[in-house]
């Protein structure tokens, strides 16, 4: 095996490890906010114990990369995709970090009765997971025009996170008991809405790698 193909093989190889540790951010989101939906404490633990693998797979991405970095001194686009590479990274484990802060807030709610917002927290993480879904389909196809696209759906997700926090402030005032419960929930948004930039930060990462130059797309 020449030098450039075992390069190949090791950039083709981290860059699986990313799919996977996406794949793996997502679904962790995904079954928080389901546990939170359905009272089930069960899952929100479970989600908390798997989140080790999700960090030992970033770990292991990392090193894999600047192990690479250090063999091979990579420059201009393999550089910039090494580099690119360890920075999804630690914005998908990241998700998966807030995956395990809405199922802490799931067990801290536990059996009590959700307020009405839920069904926006849920279309809020429908938003989150389909931008995190398909940046990263962007990022293996390199498609710039798919990336844009991340910045106009996490518009939508602000305006629904405004949306929740409204409501969520109205149903505080009219049921000061559950006061405890409306502070999770907002925890949970803000969550959200955080997985959600971290989809747009992936896109930013895009364009640096295709282009060579930072883009910001929230402005």
């Amino acid at each position: 095996m020449s030098v450039r193909e075992k390069f190949d093989y090791e950039l083709n190889s981290a860059q699986e490890q990313l799919i996977l540790l996406s794949n793996m951010a997502v679904n962790a989101l995904t079954k928080a906010v389901n546990a939170l939906a359905s009272h089930d404490i069960d899952a929100a633990l479970e989600v908390i114990e798997d989140d080790s693998d999700i960090n030992q797979l970033e770990e292991e991405i990392n090193d894999r990369v600047i192990l690479l970095i250090a063999k091979q001194s990579p420059v201009a686009t393999d550089l910039r995709r090494l580099i690119v590479i360890i920075k999804v990274a630690t914005d998908m484990e990241r998700v998966g970090d807030y995956a395990v802060n809405i199922a802490k807030e799931t067990i801290r709610i536990g059996k009590e009765e959700l307020l009405s917002p839920i069904h926006e927290i849920q279309q809020m993480h429908a938003l989150a997971t389909a931008m995190l879904t398909q940046v990263i389909e962007a990022f293996v196809e390199e498609d710039v025009i798919k990336a844009k696209e991340i910045a106009e759906l996490d518009d939508q997700v602000d305006a629904l996170y405004g949306e929740v926090i409204n409501k969520l402030m109205l149903a505080g005032a009219q049921n000061p008991e559950k006061i405890s419960q409306i502070t999770q929930l907002a925890f949970v948004c803000r969550y959200m809405e955080r997985s959600a930039d971290h989809a747009t930060n992936i896109a930013e990462q895009l364009f640096y790698l295709v282009r060579g130059r930072h883009y910001d797309l929230n402005k």
